[in-house]
């Protein structure tokens, strides 16, 4: 405990500030990290750290670092994603982020109070300044490691697919590219600790699978709807969408059980000529996300979805099509692991009172990541701030949760992780 609170003498509001600003200030969504990846690779070198760029290709990099310890104990990663959900740009986020993109929206931190805000200044990049500042201190105490610790900021962390804007040929730049291809390259840990939205601990979470659905119909022209056959596939696509919504609710009570309720949605939609309203298209197609359970695999995935999604288009009379288009398993860590007791001793300490999960998550995370190749993971991290405190409505501002972060908060998770890396890594005897 005397390590641990000499590294966390050195945490302070000052420095999580500079980064969390210094993060935000850089634009980074899906598939052009690569500045903040130098950024942050800069930042952690000169907090004592070997560190570097792990590019993808000439626009997308993930940011690594390591501090060297002794060969006898684990070695322990500290990892968080760098890339935002949406761009910060009104040309790609309105109209589907909303009529304007609001301050809290771009990549122009504002600090006001306790609170920094700005584009992912709460999720992802007030975590990864968290993990930054642990590290640092970390390694300015001088903390004699008996393992090493790893720092690892990935690239491509968000659920989507490559933006295809400005003649972008690129299709993989999300859904844990970076995270994946840092572990390909060595970037290898005994234990991880990722570092997302939720003050709890938790040991497992939900993995997706997307489903497209096509449905289809006659194209035909408004002055022969009366004449010629009709069939207009976005009249049966609403019927078909509004039967799946109530499938989800059915679907997530059926498989909610330890700490997860995955849920699913329809996310997006198209058909048509937007250019030419007098004429029905001869196909509307939609997608959908559907989380999965760690103990329900993709294949039982596509199977429930698939006898569920024939039935709603026979009600509907709907001919359809569809498939899954992407798939990514939940998982587990086994509670009894090491970094899940320090990680619960840690959350014990900082609380006073016994640990108690928080249930009903329906979020995936590079976790999966990180636990599919074989290394035990917990996901930490701080509560959603205290967005009414700056005007808005927190039951239903979602991006304005996403934005701000608060320093307070960021202090206690670094001292938290702080204490979970020191405890799985361990000390050198200095005998």
């Amino acid at each position: 405990m005397s390590w641990i609170e000499a590294a966390r003498e050195r945490v302070g509001h000052e420095r999580l500030r500079e980064l969390v600003t210094g993060l935000v200030a850089i634009p980074s969504p899906t598939g052009d990290e690569g500045p903040l990846a130098e950024h942050a690779a800069s930042e952690l070198a000169k907090g004592g750290l070997r560190a570097g760029t792990l590019p993808l290709d000439d626009r997308q990099s993930s940011a690594w670092a390591r501090l060297p310890g002794a060969s006898a104990g684990r070695d322990l990663m500290l990892y968080a994603p760098i890339d935002t959900l949406t761009t910060g740009r009104s040309e790609d986020d309105i109209p589907w982020i909303g009529p304007v993109l609001r301050p809290d929206m771009r990549p122009d931190p504002v600090v006001r109070g306790h609170y920094v805000v700005g584009l992912g200044a709460g999720n992802p990049k007030g975590h990864a300044a968290c993990v930054m500042a642990a590290a640092e201190a970390i390694a300015a105490a001088g903390v004699p490691l008996a393992g090493d610790l790893l720092v690892g900021l990935g690239a491509g962390g968000m659920p989507t697919n490559a933006l295809r804007l400005d003649g972008d040929a690129r299709r993989h730049t999300g859904q844990g590219v970076g995270c994946s291809f840092l572990l390909e390259q060595g970037l290898w840990a005994d234990h991880a600790v990722i570092a997302k939205p939720g003050w709890t601990v938790s040991h497992e979470e939900v993995g997706l699978a997307w489903f497209e659905v096509t449905v289809h119909g006659t194209h035909t022209y408004v002055g022969s709807r009366h004449r010629l056959p009709y069939r207009n596939p976005i009249a049966l696509a609403g019927e078909v969408v509004a039967g799946l919504e109530a499938w989800f609710g059915e679907y997530a009570v059926r498989h909610t059980s330890g700490t997860v309720a995955p849920q699913g949605v329809v996310s997006a939609i198209e058909g048509g000529w937007m250019r030419m309203a007098a004429v029905t298209p001869a196909a509307c197609r939609f997608r959908c996300d559907l989380r999965l359970p760690p103990d329900l695999p993709p294949t039982a995935a596509r199977r429930e979805f698939g006898a569920a999604i024939e039935k709603i288009a026979a009600a509907a009379g709907a001919e359809i099509t569809w498939e899954m288009v992407l798939a990514i398993p939940g998982t587990r860590t086994d509670p009894s692991d090491a970094v899940v007791s320090a990680a619960v001793a840690a959350f014990e300490e900082a609380e006073g009172r016994p640990h108690e999960p928080v249930t009903g998550n329906s979020g995936a995370t590079d976790a999966n990541i990180l636990r599919s190749r074989g290394i035990p993971a917990v996901r930490i991290g701080m509560p959603k701030a205290r967005t009414a405190d700056l005007g808005a409505d927190p039951a239903s501002d979602f991006q304005m949760g996403m934005n701000t972060v608060d320093l307070r908060e960021m202090e206690r998770l670094t001292r938290l992780l702080i204490r979970v890396a020191i405890d799985v890594i361990g000390v050198r005897d200095a005998r």
